[in-house]
């Protein structure tokens, strides 16, 4: 009889989950604007799908109508099936010009039966050499799976289905830059990068099997929105109740990461002596685990 009640109680819960989650997604007629790929980009269901395609001549993308000075960013994505060689499909946040400020996830195509590389990058006033590389505990193109960036004055945390991958502190007391300053759009994108995605560029696609389809669902934009000099007037103060204000990992969180990290990270920056020859960043002296 237990058994029967927790089975049901358990549904229960998992109904107002996914009820919960459809409440909170956005619109992606009202959220996003689809900025490139000549119609290979499509909105479909009201505004509750995105698939962006690639072929031989072009890939697609789009972003977000709104930029933001920090914020919680979900999107549920489906990667490309099947042989994705030479394919990237990407979801990242990004200032504009010279100095500008990024923080990416970017899906590293591969070929069939060959896992995705999950490529995570942060890039403050122009710099990024930051690097971490992930494979993933599931298969990314069977079904859709959440990717988050949670993004405030102290961390970055790179997320999926609600695991962090990996944080990125505020070290600016050790003079490494910190993207703060600048507001970022969302973007996402599915483009050809075959001269280096898979193995280096040493796998091409094969065009014999585009058009290459990513599916987005699902997309939650919950930030700070503002444009230009009015981001350094308008106070975080307006959002004290955002979790992803002051969001960090608590002790399960940082245990998942260490899960995480060691069982599935495939390349650190902060290990790679021979790229530095000169002395690995200051932060990565640093717990990352913070």
């Amino acid at each position: 009889m237990k058994t029967s009640s927790s089975s049901a109680m358990l549904k229960v819960l998992m109904l107002m989950a996914s009820c919960l989650i459809a409440a909170s997604a956005g619109n992606f007629y009202k959220d996003v604007d689809i900025t490139w790929g000549d119609g290979r980009g499509k909105i479909l269901n009201g505004g509750q799908d995105l698939t962006l395609s690639l072929d031989k001549y072009s890939g697609s993308g789009f972003q977000s109508k709104n930029e933001y000075l920090f914020g919680r960013f979900d999107v549920q994505l489906k990667l490309v099936a099947g042989n994705s060689a030479g394919s990237v499909t990407t979801f990242f946040l990004s200032s504009q010009g010279a100095n500008h400020d990024e923080i990416d996830f970017e899906f590293l195509g591969n070929v069939s039966g060959e896992p995705y590389t999950v490529h995570t990058n942060v890039y403050s006033q122009g710099k990024g050499n930051k690097e971490q590389q992930f494979r993933l505990w599931f298969d990314p193109t069977a079904a859709f799976h959440t990717y988050s960036i949670v993004w405030n004055p102290e961390r970055i945390i790179f997320l999926v289905d609600n695991s962090p991958i990996r944080v990125f502190s505020n070290n600016e007391g050790m003079g490494i830059p910190f993207p703060k300053n600048q507001p970022m759009r969302l973007y996402c994108s599915l483009w050809n990068a075959d001269d280096w995605a898979t193995q280096g560029g040493r796998v091409k696609a094969d065009w014999t099997k585009a058009p290459f389809v990513a599916s987005y669902r699902n997309i939650n934009l919950d930030g700070n929105a503002c444009s230009g000099p009015s981001c350094a007037s308008k106070s975080l103060d307006s959002f004290n109740t955002a979790a992803w204000k002051s969001q960090a990992l608590d002790a399960k969180g940082r245990n998942r990461l260490r899960w995480v990290q060691s069982k599935f990270m495939i390349y650190d920056y902060c290990k790679d002596f021979p790229r530095f020859p000169q002395g690995l960043s200051a932060e990565c002296k640093r717990s990352r685990f913070l």
